[in-house]
């Protein structure tokens, strides 16, 4: 048996894409035969869910490294050191085979000369930055960036979401090509592809009813979202489009522009970040998905949405979107990253409820093309293929 570890930034049930593919890989390497422990930084103590261990590293703010933390560049330090005490506690007691870890604001920097480090990509910190900022925010920036390029050339075999990705991870830190780099797709909870199956669709209640699913940020689309609501909500009171709503999963009222519209606002049901059960509750009651993202390592939420056979709305600019959403027929593409495209590709599936149902129709057939078994067998076989390589080297 494989005795692994797997470094995250949190874990169910903590509301986040992070935490639900931590969890998702976890589970797919147990049930393949490996030996599990998740060091996971949004907790103290362990625990254990089923053959997994959990073991909490949370930088307490009251520490020595919770001072370092209000340090700019320095404080990015902070969690990869207690990572790297508690991982290095338990890998001399008994060793890790393989150590894998998110690229995302490299948690596992410090680790990469004392154990086999596998770096999983998903999106770089990079990409969801708002431009500008002040000193501080950019000497951060560049901090991580060097941390995240450190972690990745350190380690042992990488692992990204789609084959678009791994090119632009390659290209993003410099990586060898010789060092063993798969692409692996996420799977999605078997409970959530089990609910989805089984959702009701609400056709023919009003109002329609779309649900964005992320943060208020630049990569995610947000700033199209609201200008197409803008568009769209001229419309619909001149009844030219029936009445709609946009619930926002992962965003919080605070977040919202404070010189946005009162028209607008009103279209908005800000939710913050829920919990799974309630996220899969907005699913089912969702008319259709907007998911414009910029860019995507993977994008779980357009698997998540056409697991629950919800028409969505991508954007061409994505690679991801393209795949998962155009290519199966899950929904319309925006043409270009901005407004006017955005309210065009949403717009027949407002008006017209026997698009919405043609469209469901293939984002159901879509449904279930990546499972844990698969995304087990396949971490597992770049595993073994970094220890080979690693073990020739030696």
């Amino acid at each position: 048996m494989m005795r692994t570890a797997l470094i995250a930034w949190d874990y169910p049930p903590s509301p986040s894409g992070l935490s639900t593919a931590a969890r998702e890989i976890a589970e797919s390497l147990a049930e393949a035969g490996a030996e599990v422990t998740v060091f996971t930084a949004d907790r103290a103590g362990e625990t254990r869910e089923g053959s997994i261990r959990i073991h909490g590293c949370r930088v307490e703010p009251s520490s020595g490294l919770g001072a370092l933390r209000r340090w700019a560049g320095a404080g990015h330090l902070a969690a990869p050191l207690a990572i790297r005490r508690a991982v290095l506690t338990e890998h001399r007691r008994r060793p890790f085979a393989v150590v894998e870890a998110t690229n995302w604001y490299a948690p596992a920097v410090l680790l990469a000369r004392h154990v086999p480090l596998v770096t999983r990509n998903s999106t770089p910190a990079a990409y969801s930055r708002a431009p500008g900022g002040g000193l501080r925010d950019r000497l951060d920036g560049r901090f991580a960036d060097r941390l995240e390029r450190t972690q990745a050339r350190r380690s042992i075999g990488l692992i990204s979401n789609t084959a678009d990705h791994a090119r632009r991870i390659a290209a993003e830190y410099g990586l060898d090509p010789a060092v063993p780099h798969a692409v692996v797709g996420l799977s999605l909870p078997p409970a959530t592809l089990r609910r989805g199956r089984e959702a009701r669709y609400p056709d023919g209640e009003a109002p329609v009813r779309a649900l964005f699913v992320g943060r208020a940020e630049h990569r995610k689309g947000f700033d199209m979202i609201l200008g197409a609501v803008a568009m769209l909500d001229a419309e619909a009171r001149t009844g030219v489009l029936p009445a709609f709503r946009i619930d926002l999963a992962g965003v919080p009222p605070e977040d919202l522009p404070g010189d946005l519209a009162p028209a607008v606002r009103e279209r908005l049901d800000p939710h913050g970040r829920v919990p799974e059960d309630r996220l899969a509750a907005l699913y089912e009651g969702a008319h259709l998905v907007l998911a414009p993202s910029r860019y995507e390592s993977f994008g779980l939420v357009y698997q998540e949405a056409i697991a629950f056979g919800r028409p969505t709305v991508a954007c061409a600019v994505d690679a991801s979107g393209s795949l998962f959403v155009g290519d199966t027929g899950a929904g319309p593409l925006a043409r270009t990253d901005t407004a006017e495209a955005l309210a065009d590709a949403m717009r027949p599936l407002l008006a017209d409820p026997g698009e919405r149902r043609r469209v469901r129709e293939n984002a159901l057939r879509a449904a279930g093309r990546f499972t844990r078994e698969t995304l087990g067998a396949e971490t597992l076989a770049l595993y073994e293929a970094a220890l080979a390589r690693q073990g020739r080297k030696g």
